[in-house]
């Protein structure tokens, strides 16, 4: 499969989702509310993003993911 080219809101959003739900799994009885609303909140902001105009196959979400991780835990430059 190519390397796709996600936009970078969509990228930092995947991000900040994937540490809310680290944050969520870490203690999940601190904010479970606050934490849970924001996972809901940056889930959509991930799945309805325009970037996904037509329709979105798994491939390319897990794609997303995949940037998203790699970017996250490499060094700051």
């Amino acid at each position: 499969m190519e390397q796709q080219i996600y936009p970078p809101d969509l990228v930092q959003a995947q991000i900040a989702f994937l540490r809310a739900y680290r944050a969520l799994a870490a203690d999940p009885r601190a904010f479970t509310t606050v934490r849970r609303r924001q996972l809901l909140h940056l889930s959509a902001r991930v799945l309805f993003h325009p970037h996904w105009a037509g329709t979105v196959g798994r491939a390319h979400l897990e794609g997303l993911r995949r940037q998203a991780r790699a970017l996250e835990q490499a060094p700051a430059a």
